[in-house]
């Protein structure tokens, strides 16, 4: 079982609760850049999610894949890497490149597809 709630130190819940909330705005982000380029639609909404999508990217590469928030996480005293809350820590690993690999598909197609009249 991994540690939650109150086994965790107060900031390690803290920085934990931030980093589900970063993770769920990159996620809707995704899907809001999928919605964009099956709609053709394009607005400052798409800019902003294409955006944090690019920092999260060029964070993955200064972590070399990983994200680069872990080592602070653990510092924190938590040790349960996020996706393993939810994944089992095989479908963890493959989360970030099949995240990766969707978003990089989602930021293609909007480039390629021409907005809708």
């Amino acid at each position: 079982m991994h540690p939650t709630g109150p086994t965790l130190a107060r900031a390690a819940r803290r920085f934990r609760m931030l980093h589900i909330a970063i993770a769920v705005v990159e996620l809707a982000s995704v899907g809001y850049v999928w919605i964009c380029a099956v709609a053709r639609r394009r607005n400052p909404v798409l800019r902003g999610a294409i955006a944090a999508l690019s920092v999260e990217g060029v964070a993955l590469v200064v972590g070399r894949g990983n994200c680069p928030l872990g080592p602070l996480q653990r510092r924190l005293g938590d040790s349960v890497p996020l996706f393993e809350l939810v994944l089992s820590p095989r479908a963890a690993k493959a989360a970030v490149p099949v995240l990766a690999g969707t978003t990089i598909a989602g930021i293609a197609l909007v480039a390629l597809r021409p907005p809708a009249d």
